[in-house]
């Protein structure tokens, strides 16, 4: 006679908890200036800058950046410039000057599309720029040399407005 043992083995049902986490996505709004553009492989200020350091006067490349707005043309807004997050800054003018930026929105975050070069401005286009940005006379005055500065002609711009 055969017997058959069967072990069955107790087993403790365990109860599998599925927990789901809901992920927002935050969308960021954008107020449009000059031509159309996409927010999509805008480089950040600090590669820009590094581009700019191995640039001489005259060198130009095409290049979409997002930055902060450090200072804004107080007269109408039609230069701007931006923090490259290395103590420099980057002038930015729009190209053929369609369009023109508000005049009130220093530290905020933009992206522009067009050609950065490197520029060598002289004395009275600085001391100029100076004035729109609303400095005094002795600042002004002090302003005796032209300088190589970094350069952006802009035909696009999204102002980040919020994140919604």
């Amino acid at each position: 006679m055969m017997f058959l043992t069967v072990f069955v083995a107790c087993k403790e049902e365990t109860k599998k908890e599925t927990v789901v986490v809901e992920e927002t996505k935050k969308e960021t709004a954008y107020k449009s200036f000059g031509k159309e553009i996409i927010a999509d492989d805008a480089i950040t200020a600090k590669s820009m800058a590094e581009h700019y350091k191995s640039m001489k006067v005259g060198d130009s490349i095409n290049s979409k950046m997002i930055a902060k707005v450090g200072d804004v043309c107080q007269a109408k807004g039609c230069w701007m410039k931006l923090d490259l997050e290395n103590g420099e800054q980057v002038m930015v003018k729009f190209k053929d000057y369609g369009f023109f930026m508000p005049k009130n929105i220093a530290g905020q975050e933009v992206i522009i599309n067009g050609k950065a070069y490197v520029n060598e401005v002289p004395v009275e286009e600085l001391r100029h720029y100076a004035e729109d940005a609303g400095k005094s006379a002795e600042e002004i005055a002090l302003i005796t040399e032209s300088k190589k500065t970094y350069s952006f002609e802009a035909d696009g711009v999204l102002l980040v407005e919020e994140a919604l």
